[in-house]
């Protein structure tokens, strides 16, 4: 019985959300605290700059922002510098740890998918979006 891409979309979406959770809880890190060592690896930033690249993860919920942030800074992996915030060296290898763990995640869920198989899926589904999006409007 054939389903249809967004049931398929939705599945996959629930499972990565999963998998990406336990992978991250083995360091003790939340998605949001794993793209923001991760935002911060590009080098120091004003907290504004900071808020406002995370923004989509964040959404308008301050309280969980500060929460999220307080913890890595109660836990030395980032801090202040000249009113910027950057990763510390503990905040630095951690970063590396969770994506050494990802990347290994990625290929134990790309196992048995071609390169040229993976790249037309994503291909599908970017010009799915798109299309999704332009009708939405």
């Amino acid at each position: 019985m054939n389903k249809p891409i967004g049931y398929w979309i939705k599945r996959l979406d629930a499972a990565l959300d999963v998998q990406l959770d336990r992978t991250l809880a083995r360091i003790k890190l939340s998605r949001r605290q794993w793209h923001t060592l991760g935002t911060l690896s590009g080098g120091a930033m004003l907290p504004d700059q900071l808020e406002e690249t995370l923004q989509p993860l964040w959404g308008g919920d301050t309280r969980l922002r500060e929460r999220e942030l307080a913890a890595l800074v109660g836990r030395g992996l980032i801090t202040m510098i000249d009113d910027r915030l950057t990763l510390s060296e503990r905040g630095r290898e951690t970063y590396h740890e969770a994506q050494r763990l990802v990347e290994n995640a990625r290929q134990d869920l790309s196992m048995g998918i071609g390169i040229d198989e993976y790249a037309m899926a994503l291909s599908v589904l970017e010009r799915m979006s798109l299309n999704a999006e332009r009708l939405a409007r």
